[in-house]
């Protein structure tokens, strides 16, 4: 039986990503568990599909906190500290995180963007590179930093751009990869560092 590293999972949506981390971490060999899940929005889907699989969740509305982001944050890290979580992983947590969080977690947390950073930093990665005539395009695993989709790449998985696509089908694409290469990059991290 392999140590298994608590992981705490930021989420904002459907949590697809999360899925694809939980499905690895339920493997005996798999390095991690995940302990907690956490969302900015008790909307968000993939609140349910944690909690009907057994996994802590726990919401804390950015909107309670106004225009304090660092007071929204130190909720956060609270909650993960507590959680006993030694690594976060964003996985579509759609918020800019602070530098004060950032520094709190610096080499252990990263995030998971659907584009083949540094091309396409934030939103609408897809269209953007539709209509930049990208002749492929893909999805990054990187560590955060203060910079917005800056840090260091740990991995990355292309796709082709076909004749055709649109940002439906392209995302599409890049979402099976991104479900792949996520829970193979956390193991690698993980190994590596733990």
């Amino acid at each position: 039986m392999v140590k298994k590293t608590p992981i705490a999972v930021f989420i904002s949506g459907r949590g697809s990503n999360m899925v694809a981390l939980m499905e690895a971490c339920a493997r005996p060999d798999f390095p991690a568990e995940i302990v907690l899940v956490l969302s900015n929005k008790a909307d968000a889907a993939g609140l349910e599909t944690a909690r009907k699989a057994g996994i802590k969740t726990l919401c804390v509305p950015h909107q309670e906190y106004g225009k304090d982001r660092e007071a929204h944050e130190r909720a956060l890290d609270k909650a993960v500290r507590d959680s006993g979580a030694k690594l976060i992983c964003l996985a579509g947590y759609m918020r800019v995180l602070t530098p004060w969080l950032v520094q709190q977690w610096e080499g252990k947390m990263i995030n998971i963007h659907p584009s083949l950073l540094p091309a396409f930093p934030g939103l609408h990665t897809h269209e953007a590179a539709l209509k930049a005539g990208a002749k492929e395009h893909g999805c990054t695993i990187h560590l955060v930093t203060d910079g917005v989709d800056e840090g260091p790449i740990l991995a990355q998985a292309r796709v082709p751009v076909l004749p055709g696509d649109d940002a439906d089908t392209l995302a599409a694409r890049v979402l099976e990869q991104e479900h792949r290469l996520y829970p193979e990059t956390l193991r690698q991290f993980i190994e590596k560092r733990f």
